[in-house]
């Protein structure tokens, strides 16, 4: 088990230059954006217009904050994602163009690896105290606009935008959420049958 701080994320450029990416974490540590198994992240989209292209990449976007956005992906226009909106999984190396709806949003964006990795994401509202399964891969759990009491062998305190990654196979984890948000729960598995 692991917290990330917000304050310790580091900021990069986009691939294609068009603005930056607040990494959040990627594996293995220190990986590049050509050789990462999976990466998370987030990013400010000032202006509409083409996403980055990640060969090899299945991508799963969710709008934190602002009034919305529109992708267009593979010339098909899918539906508007808004902070309210479940997350949107896509290829990542098909054209896909962004319409802002109503000014710059903040995204969330989960990446990994299609011949080593599979990912889902939940987007689950802050309400009440819940409980997380581990499964046998990685479980990444990122509050959003509130803060979280996690109850463990202890009890450990995540703040907005702080990350907790959870081992494989771990115990059932109690949480109790503190003020008004959403909670972003992200599991990770290994395509191959030897991790």
């Amino acid at each position: 088990m692991q917290i990330l701080r917000a304050a310790d994320y580091r900021v990069m450029p986009w691939k294609n230059g068009g603005g930056t990416t607040t990494e959040i974490v990627v594996s293995p540590d220190g990986a590049g954006l050509d050789d990462f198994d999976w990466r998370i992240s987030m990013a400010r989209v000032e202006a509409s217009g083409p996403f980055s292209s990640f060969a090899g990449i299945d991508r799963t976007l969710s709008v934190l904050e602002g009034e919305g956005i529109v992708l267009d992906i593979a010339g098909q226009p899918a539906s508007r994602l808004t902070a309210a909106s479940a997350p949107l999984s896509f290829p990542g190396d098909v054209p896909t163009g962004a319409t802002l709806v109503g000014g710059p949003i903040t995204d969330l964006n989960v990446m990994t690896r299609r011949s080593r990795m599979t990912h889902t994401v939940e987007r689950l509202p802050l309400s009440g105290e819940m409980r997380i399964e581990q499964g046998a891969g990685t479980t990444l759990i990122l509050p959003v606009g509130g803060s979280l009491k996690v109850y463990a062998d202890g009890v450990l305190s995540l703040g907005p935008l702080d990350t907790l990654v959870l081992n494989r196979n771990g115990p059932k984890l109690r949480l109790q959420p503190e003020g008004q948000g959403q909670l972003f729960v992200i599991r990770l598995h290994a395509t191959t049958a030897n991790d």
